[in-house]
């Protein structure tokens, strides 16, 4: 009984051994199969960095635009960050609106703290800019790159220009001007380019955000 079944198991796999013989160089038979390689785990993602508070001078006037972050200590609902609109003002829980613009952000601090303490129990209040965006010129006609231009504290024409990748071959350079104030009450301040360059005559004209450089 043993023998023959032996002889049927003999018959049974005889097929499968001789068929991996067959794919074998030499006829060596497979006795085991290497396991497939795991795939590879996906590239870590890098998480995208926070917007943190800029290194602005302690002076600095918050304007139309400027993003600030507002820190209420131990109360997270209070805080947050958010740009000032072009009224000038933020919306805050509780207070509602609060003039940002023409003040410090330690001015608008203190101003929100005073607000706070109706509701807050000895509020510790902190404003800082995360970005300047209300210190801007506009930039017209024959630059390298028209557009808004952000401005430094004393930047001058010839350097708002340099900024915005200098004058074209076709600028007449005699004739730039600065256009200032609200549309219909604008005024129009002359700025000779050549004179600027050759005798570092600014013929007195200073920048101040929201002028509008003309280049014709």
């Amino acid at each position: 009984m043993n023998l023959l079944r032996c002889a049927v198991l003999s018959v049974t796999l005889l097929p499968a051994v001789a068929n991996a013989c067959a794919q074998q160089p030499g006829g060596k038979p497979v006795l085991s199969a290497q396991p497939a390689a795991a795939p590879a785990p996906p590239p870590a993602v890098a998480a995208a960095p926070s917007a943190g508070p800029l290194s602005v001078d302690p002076n600095y006037v918050i304007g139309a635009d400027d993003a600030l972050k507002i820190d209420v200590w131990h109360e997270t609902q209070l805080s947050g960050t958010m740009t000032v609109r072009p009224d000038g003002k933020i919306s805050l829980p509780l207070v509602n609106d609060v003039v940002a613009a023409g003040f410090t952000p330690m001015q608008l601090a203190a101003d929100i703290t005073s607000r706070l303490t109706k509701f807050v129990t000895d509020p510790v209040v902190s404003v800082s800019v995360v970005a300047v965006n209300s210190k801007r010129v506009f930039m017209i006609g024959e630059v390298g790159r028209v557009g808004p231009l952000q401005i430094t504290p004393g930047m001058n024409v010839l350097q708002a220009i340099a900024s915005a990748g200098g004058l074209t071959p076709y600028a007449n350079k005699k004739h730039i001007y600065i256009l200032r104030g609200d549309p219909g009450k604008q005024q129009k301040i002359s700025f000779d380019y050549t004179k600027a360059v050759k005798k570092g005559d600014m013929q007195g004209v200073s920048l101040l955000p929201g002028d509008t450089i003309v280049v014709p």
